[in-house]
């Protein structure tokens, strides 16, 4: 049974799915894949990401991966944020329309979820593509009496009208209030901690008409009618997640530092306008990335953008940082801490290389030994134990080392290997760092033309001829590592 940690409880529960999948062609008798609705907060699209974006969702695209392979069916909806406060600002110091920014790093975005290998979403969705879902919310909450307006300003959320507003912070009403946490800032607010749903524009950001949700342009100086404007914050999850996941449903997943208020306005909007509770069922959150000990800041330097990091260093490389660390730990990103990581799936890529290059891949039916099976199933017990990958991995070295001492004492069977083999193809569907994005390594016929001269020669105790062609092997720029069941050849630095 797999668990995983709810913020909101603070405490493991067992997972459970919100309903049956209809059986898919080719199945057979297999059981029937579970359904998950999941939600995770996306990118505000102002510019680009850096490695504690990648943090986040790295870990969520492999945790969804890893869901699906444990037969559950996963609809995964994520939005972007294309339009706020932030964006609109970078738009006047750059002089360029907010839409026309926001495209821009969008696509950016995605072009990095690309290269880091993250194709589990199953929706993208654009909060500026559901304005009239949005107005649909603010609208429902007016009428409930959640809401109000404030006259040349916009509608605002009253929280002192929701009796579990702070329920997932675990604050009070009164430390809602006080804590200083990107809360919307106005004179006629009814309580400090109230938040905004819908802000009428300012000359010179975007507008919406709020009767129809017609997009209007840009607001001139002179522009009166004052219920046009834009969405606030919180209110785009909400109206994105009740379109496509419903008033509820099973796993919601962000930063920690979304927890509030973001996440908590999420609860309360949702809850007050359905009636319904919880709003999910189990709230993920993820670890915070450090740089040598500091938040990442341009002004200290120490902002690491996703495609700087790629400029030097391999996709496969970011993820097996990331996953190397659970999810919801604290991460603090080194040179020394990433070069520990860079040797480490070296390991991982010479011990692959051993199994490939020596055994042929049998078909014929097998029996892994006992010790495999036992590794196998401590790491499955890792892995449903809040997907907790820092032991899973620690355990994937395990099998390493004892796959390598049977390499090197000639005793691995090719029904080792190939148990060996298929379960790193299969937990690599989640982890994506050991085969994906590896460079296919090809060896030159030369080379192994001399490696065979070469094991000719220690077979006859010539060992300074054996010694002579290992010299020419690795100034051809690759290693000869002799084992007890015979040499394997790879390019020098294991890649």
């Amino acid at each position: 049974m797999i668990q995983l940690y709810n913020t909101l409880s603070r405490k493991k529960e067992d997972l459970k799915s919100s309903g049956k999948a209809p059986l898919q062609e080719g199945r057979g008798s297999r059981e029937q894949d579970k359904k998950l609705k999941l939600f995770v907060c996306g990118p505000t699209v102002y510019d680009f990401s850096h490695i504690g974006h990648a943090r986040t969702y790295v870990a969520f695209d492999m945790i969804v991966k890893y869901l699906r392979d444990a037969r559950f069916d996963v609809l995964y909806v994520q939005n972007i944020t294309d339009l706020d406060d932030k964006i609109i600002q970078r738009a006047k110091e750059q002089n360029e329309d907010p839409k026309e920014l926001a495209q821009r790093f969008e696509k950016e975005y995605m072009a990095d979820m690309e290269a880091l290998g993250i194709s589990s979403v199953s929706e993208y969705a654009r909060a500026t593509d559901h304005i009239s879902e949005i107005i649909s919310q603010v609208e429902r909450l007016l009428e409930k009496g959640y809401a109000y307006e404030i006259p040349n300003d916009g509608v605002y959320f009253d929280i002192s009208k929701f009796k579990d507003y702070g329920k997932l912070s675990h604050r009070t009403l009164e430390q809602a209030q006080d804590a200083v946490s990107r809360i919307d800032e106005s004179v006629g607010k009814r309580n400090k901690g109230d938040f905004a749903l819908w802000k009428f524009s300012e000359p010179g950001e975007p507008m919406w008409d709020f009767k129809t949700g017609k997009y209007l342009g840009m607001a001139a100086p002179a522009y009166v009618k004052t219920s046009a404007g834009r969405p606030g914050w919180h209110i785009e999850d909400t109206a994105i997640t009740e379109k496509y996941l419903g008033e509820q449903y099973d796993i919601h997943g962000g930063a920690q530092d979304l927890i509030f208020p973001h996440h908590e306005a999420e609860i309360t909007q949702m809850e007050s306008i359905s009636g319904k509770s919880p709003l999910v069922n189990y709230w993920m959150h993820t670890g915070f990335l450090t740089v040598q000990g500091e938040k990442m800041s341009k002004s200290l330097g120490n902002f690491i953008t996703i495609r700087d990091f790629l400029k030097n260093n391999s996709p496969r490389l970011l993820r097996f940082f990331i996953l190397k660390t659970h999810y919801r730990s604290p991460i603090d990103y080194s040179d020394s801490v990433l070069q520990q990581s860079k040797n480490e799936l070296e390991r991982i890529d010479e011990f692959v290389d051993r199994l490939r290059n020596k055994y042929e891949v049998s078909s014929i039916k097998y029996q892994a030994s006992p010790e495999f099976k036992r590794l196998k199933a401590s790491f499955e017990k890792a892995m449903e134990d809040d997907v907790n990958t820092p032991l899973a991995i620690s355990i994937l070295f395990e099998l390493i080392r004892n796959g390598n001492d049977l390499i090197d004492k000639g005793e691995m069977t090719n029904a080792d290997k190939k148990a060996m083999l298929e379960f790193l193809k299969r937990i690599d569907v989640f982890f994506g760092f050991i085969f994906w994005g590896r460079e296919k390594v090809d060896i030159p016929e030369e080379k192994q033309k001399l490696v065979q001269e070469r094991e000719k020669y220690r077979e006859q105790k010539n060992w300074a001829k054996a010694d002579e062609l290992r010299k020419q092997i690795e100034d051809r720029g690759w290693v000869v590592d002799d084992t007890g069941s015979g040499p394997i050849i790879k390019r020098r630095g294991g890649k």
